[in-house]
C-alpha cells in the first residue's frame, strides 16, 4: 500500500507526533475491511518513523467511530457464520497493544461498537466533553465481543462494565473520564490539540524507550504475579541502567536541562 494513497483514512507527521484520522465523515467514520488495512499501515509506519514518539488517533467531523459499516453489517447478518472459522486475531484492533510507542485515541464524537472497541485497544483515551461512548453490541444481538469482557472491567470495574455492555447506554466524555474509562477531558474541539499536547510533552522530557519498555511491562503484568513483575521489573531497570538514555536522564538532571533522549525507528 501507498502510505501517500489512502482513501479512507488521512496521515498527517508533525513531529513528535503522527496523526491518523479515519476520513468518512460521511459515514461517522464506519470502517470497511479498506478502512481497517489503511489503520494498520498508517499505525505501523508511524511505528517506524523515527520523528513519531507517539500516535493520536481521531475521527473526522462529528464523530470519533460508530464501528462497522452498515452495508458490511447487513452482508454479516445475511451470510451464515463459520463457525469453524480461526480469527486472523484475537480481537479487532488488538494489535496496537503490542505496539512499541504510545497510541491515543481522542474521541471526539460519538464512539460506538467497533470505535469503542478501536478506542479501548488504544493506551490512552482523551475524551472531548461532547463525545459519548456506547458498547452497542447488545442492541445487535451481539454479546461483549473482541476482548470487551476482559478490557472494560479492568478500566471500570465489573458492575460498570457489565452496565455498559448489557445497557449499550450513552456515556459522555465526563462521565467516562468519571468512571476510568477515558484518562483525560478536553472542551469540545480542542481533544486533538490536548492528545497532541500530550504526546508533545512526552516527547520533550520523557525516554521513548522509556515508554516502550514501561508499556511492555504493563500489558505483561495484568494477569502475572506480584512476584513476576517484581522480578520483570527489577531485570529491564538494570539493563536500562546501561542505556545511553539513562546516562542522559541523569546528566541532564544534575546540569538543570532538557533531555536530549534518542528516539525510536527510521528516519524519514
Amino acid at each position: 500500500m501507498n502510505g501517500d494513497a489512502y482513501s479512507e483514512i488521512r496521515y498527517l507527521v508533525d513531529d513528535p507526533v503522527a496523526l491518523v484520522t479515519l476520513d468518512r465523515p460521511s459515514r461517522m467514520n464506519a470502517f470497511t475491511a479498506v478502512t481497517m488495512k489503511e489503520i494498520r499501515h498508517a499505525l505501523e509506519r508511524s511505528m517506524a518513523d523515527r520523528r513519531v514518539v507517539g500516535t493520536v488517533i481521531t475521527g473526522a467531523g462529528s464523530a470519533f467511530c460508530v464501528g462497522l459499516d452498515a452495508a458490511s453489517l447487513a452482508e454479516a447478518a445475511e451470510r451464515p457464520p463459520d463457525t469453524d472459522a480461526v480469527p486472523a486475531e484475537p480481537a479487532l484492533f488488538s494489535y496496537i497493544r503490542d505496539l512499541p510507542k504510545p497510541v491515543i485515541a481522542a474521541v471526539n464524537g460519538m464512539c460506538a461498537g467497533g470505535g469503542f472497541v478501536l478506542a479501548l485497544m488504544c493506551d490512552l483515551r482523551f475524551a472531548a466533553e461532547d463525545a459519548v461512548f456506547t458498547t452497542v453490541f447488545s442492541q445487535r444481538g451481539l454479546v461483549a465481543e473482541h476482548a470487551t469482557s476482559w478490557l472494560l472491567p479492568r478500566l471500570v470495574g465489573t458492575g460498570r462494565a457489565l452496565d455498559l455492555l448489557w445497557s449499550s447506554r450513552r456515556v459522555s466524555g465526563s462521565e467516562a473520564v468519571e468512571m476510568g474509562l477515558a484518562e483525560r477531558l478536553a472542551e469540545p474541539g480542542h481533544v486533538v490539540q490536548a492528545a497532541t499536547a500530550y504526546v508533545k510533552e512526552l516527547a520533550a522530557s520523557t525516554s521513548p524507550q522509556s515508554l516502550t519498555i514501561t508499556k511492555e511491562l504493563v500489558h505483561a503484568h495484568w494477569s502475572a504475579s506480584f512476584e513476576t513483575a517484581a522480578h520483570d521489573g527489577h531485570a529491564a531497570t538494570m539493563r536500562s541502567l546501561g542505556e545511553p538514555d539513562f546516562a542522559e536522564g541523569v546528566a541532564s538532571f544534575l546540569e538543570r536541562r532538557a533531555p536530549k533522549f534518542g528516539r525510536i525507528g527510521e528516519p524519514s
